[in-house]
Order: structure tokens, then C-alpha cells, then sequence
């Protein structure tokens, strides 16, 4: 697979790319973004400082200006480039991947987000033919470091969170840069130096591993919620006061709701995988959900065009209009911390204050390596629409069937070779059936199945098998 995502550029270092890519990738971005400043940051991996030089030089050989801010959250890059005027800017990090892989978050003006489609495409052509001429003048390069005006800039966004027994897991990653200064003495604070080898354990609290830490501390401490961020920030997830995870899409009635005291009717942007659940709660509050592409490139775009307030992704990725239509973790976790906080002094608890959301048996999203991912979606979807019409049907992202009692979302992955399965029923029994149906049908077409929330792979055969 190139390195060239749906959303951006990212694979394994010293065997998927070097930093003579980041070099080529630095001569060929002014041109392609025509852009004259560029403001770069970078994350804590081994391979991240010598991708920034090569980057950062291949743009001043271009004739752009840059301004580095060293290590930062990818959030705080995503901040500054609309705040201050960029052209493009440029956060060098994986994420959530594991640490031998590395890779280039691109922004241009506006901090709107450059995909595959458009400008990753013709960046990988470019990439890969004829270099441009050297600028007749070479750009600068500046040191602007900006954690301080970060932490200010969020800073009305801090709320009171007096009474609530918390840790906050910053998972070795970039959020350790912020986050006592956002969240306080009074949490817990667990892996919060970065290191990019994260030796304490992976990037992406989606794995369950990767939660077991935060999860034993809460409880032998008795805590009111657990915090999680992935590697670059641009994420963050829940543990409940019993150290369960919480789905993220859970979460964005919750967050939500901060605005729509101050902005009655608005509306909130979620992805094609989210729950009934979440919808209903949304649609009493009297929000407006709207469902959309799955991934950060196509939220942006789509949050600018209809004019929402905030959204969420069950990835874990929240959407602010009031931060420049971009995913921030750190003020989600603000902002969920807050509702949270207040709840608590209600005398409600995490897990009683989503209880009206958690209404519906959800499978979480369950990944298939399938062979013919168009042909196995079509077969699914012939079969469940001979036994009745949905309710409705969605399609611009796989396809998304709604019937009475139950539905399914289906669709291949944007990042990886896999077919992607979320069901949600109203009890757990029909909840099983179905995905023993589905699971049936997929069958012929399936080489192996991962679970998203372990991480484990385990082959398929013809035989219906249900996950525990």
C-alpha cells in the first residue's frame, strides 16, 4: 500500500519511505499548495527528528518560509496554522501507529485538511518524478515554539472540575506536553514524558492492552473516569469509574450539549458508524445530527459546509466549529471532563449520566480481510434488503442499512486492506443472530478477521463464529 492515505501520508520508517522522501516531499509542497509559509511541527519518535530536518529543507530549498514549533500535539499545529495565517503546515507523526512507523499530517490555509483527494494524489506524482527548480531564493527558517500560547488559548475552555477523581493516560505521547496545565493537580498522571519508542505501552487506546494500566489504576483508586490520549493528541477516550471503556461516539451527546445551551437547534456532525443511540439522545436535545464519511479529512470539510457546531467519530476524533473546524483531544477531554464534573456534583455517576445512550447491543467495529470488498458488500446488502425495504439507507461511505429493530453499517477501510462491520440491535440476542447471518455471508469472501478493540487476527472458515 503507498504511503499516500485517504488522509494522510504514513507508513513504516527506513522500509515505506526515508528522509529523502521527506526531502522530495518538502521541494514539491510549496508548489502544490502555493504556499510561502509553512508552519511544521513534529512528534516524539526516533525517526521524527530527522524527517523535520529533511522536510524543513527540502521547503527552504522550495522557497518557503518556515516556522517550527518542535515537538508539539498535532492539535496545537492544526490551531496555529488558522490562527496565524499559514499557507500549509506540515505535523510529522504517526499517531496511533506502532513506533517504527512515522509519517506527514498536511494542512493548507485555514487548516483545512489535504487528502487523497485533494492534493495527496498529485503530491505522490509529483513526488515521484522530476524535482522542481531550486528557488532563486532560499526561505527561512524560524524557531517559534508555541506550547504557552497553546495552553492559553485553551484556557477559557477549562472548566471546573473540583470534586472529580481522575487519571489521565498520556500514553508516552504528545499530550504529556499539556496536559497538567490543562487538567490540574488534582488527576493522576500516568505516562505523560513523551517517548517515542512508548515504552509503557502502544499509541492507540482503541487496543485494549493498551488500556489495562489506566483501567487497574482507576479502580484500586477508586477514580471517577479515566482519560486516554493516542500518540499525536488529536484523540482521547473514557474509561468509566469501573475502568470500562466507553464507546467514543457515546460520547458526543455529551459534548454537544455544551453547546446547544448557548446554541439551541444546532448541528452535530457524526460519522456513517454511529449509534441509534447517539442520534436519539442528539435529536432530543434538539440538535440536528448529521451523518457523514468516516475520517478527519472528509469531518473538516463537511463541518465548514453545514455550519455544525461540533461532531465526533466513533475513532475517537471530536470536531470544533470554535476550533477552527478541526479535531482537538486535548478540548474534547475539556469539554467532557466539564459535563462530567457537573454531573458528578448532581450525584450522577459516568456510567448513570450515559445510561440514556447506551440504550442498544453494539458490536463495536469488527474488521475482515475480504478478497472483493465491493463484491462481498453487494452480497450482504442483496440479502438483507430480499428480507425487507430499511428504513433507510446511506451509501456514500459503504453502505449503511437502518431497519426497525436493528441495523448495520458496512464499508471498506480508508487506512487498511479491511471490510468493516458495526451492528447495533435492541437486545443482545438479535444482535447475535444478525452478525451470525452477516458473518455468514462474508464467509466467501474472508481471509482472516481482526478485532479492532484487541488487535488479534484469527483465520475465517465458511463456519458461522460469534466473538465473545
Amino acid at each position: 500500500m503507498s504511503i499516500f492515505r485517504a488522509y494522510d501520508i504514513r507508513g513504516e520508517f527506513g522500509r515505506e519511505f526515508d528522509n529523502d522522501t521527506a526531502y522530495r516531499i518538502g521541494r514539491c509542497l510549496p508548489g502544490l499548495l502555493d504556499a510561502r509559509r509553512v508552519l511544521v511541527g513534529r512528534d516524539a519518535r526516533l525517526s521524527s527528528a530527522g524527517l523535520h530536518d529533511a522536510l524543513g529543507r527540502g521547503l527552504i530549498e522550495s522557497g518557503a518560509d518556515v516556522d517550527d514549533l518542535g515537538l508539539a500535539t498535532t492539535p496545537m499545529v492544526y490551531c496555529f496554522t488558522a490562527r496565524d495565517g499559514y499557507d500549509a503546515s506540515v505535523q510529522i507523526t504517526a499517531s496511533h501507529n506502532p513506533p517504527a512507523h512515522n509519517g506527514f499530517k498536511i494542512s493548507r490555509a485555514g487548516a483545512r485538511p489535504v487528502g487523497f483527494d485533494t492534493g495527496l494524489a498529485e503530491l505522490e506524482r509529483r513526488v515521484a518524478g522530476d524535482l522542481p527548480p531550486l528557488a532563486a531564493q532560499a526561505g527561512r527558517l524560524r524557531q517559534t515554539p508555541r506550547r504557552d500560547a497553546f495552553i492559553d488559548f485553551l484556557r477559557p475552555w477549562i472548566p471546573d472540575l473540583s470534586g472529580l477523581r481522575m487519571a489521565v493516560d498520556c500514553s508516552d505521547g504528545m499530550a504529556g506536553l499539556v496536559a497538567r496545565d490543562l487538567f490540574g493537580r488534582q488527576a493522576l498522571y500516568r505516562n505523560d514524558t513523551p517517548d517515542g519508542r512508548f515504552p509503557h505501552h502502544g499509541p492507540n487506546p482503541l487496543e485494549a492492552g493498551n488500556r489495562v494500566q489506566l483501567a487497574a489504576l482507576i479502580r484500586e483508586q477508586r477514580l471517577d473516569v479515566g482519560v486516554i490520549f493516542d500518540g499525536d493528541a488529536d484523540r482521547v477516550m473514557f474509561l468509566d469509574e469501573a475502568g470500562a471503556f466507553i464507546q467514543p461516539d457515546y460520547l458526543i451527546p455529551l459534548i454537544a450539549g455544551r453547546f446547544l445551551r448557548t446554541a439551541p437547534g444546532a448541528i452535530v456532525l457524526c460519522d456513517i458508524r454511529t449509534s441509534r443511540g447517539v442520534i436519539e439522545a442528539l435529536v432530543a436535545a434538539g440538535a440536528q445530527p448529521v451523518l457523514w464519511k468516516v475520517g478527519h479529512a472528509f469531518a473538516k470539510q463537511k463541518l465548514r459546509e453545514i455550519g455544525a457546531v461540533c461532531g465526533g467519530e466513533l475513532a475517537g476524533h471530536y470536531y470544533f466549529r470554535d476550533f477552527f473546524c478541526c479535531d482537538s483531544g486535548e478540548l474534547a477531554a475539556l469539554v467532557v471532563l466539564g459535563e462530567l464534573a457537573a454531573a458528578h456534583r448532581r450525584g450522577l455517576s459516568f456510567r448513570q449520566l450515559l445510561a440514556p445512550v447506551c440504550r442498544y447491543a453494539n458490536s463495536g467495529e469488527v474488521n475482515f480481510a475480504i478478497t472483493r470488498k465491493a463484491d462481498a458488500m453487494a452480497a450482504v446488502r442483496a440479502a438483507l434488503l430480499a428480507e425487507t425495504a430499511p428504513q433507510r439507507e446511506l451509501d456514500f461511505d459503504g453502505v449503511r442499512l437502518d431497519f426497525p429493530e436493528w441495523w448495520i453499517s458496512l464499508r471498506p477501510s480508508n487506512t487498511e486492506p479491511y471490510l468493516r462491520l458495526i451492528l447495533e440491535a435492541d437486545t443482545p440476542a438479535l444482535l447475535a443472530a444478525r452478525r451470525a447471518q452477516v458473518e455468514r455471508l462474508l464467509a466467501p469472501f474472508a481471509e482472516q478477521r481482526q478485532f479492532a478493540d484487541s488487535g488479534r487476527v484469527e483465520q475465517m472458515n465458511s463456519a458461522t463464529r460469534t466473538a465473545n
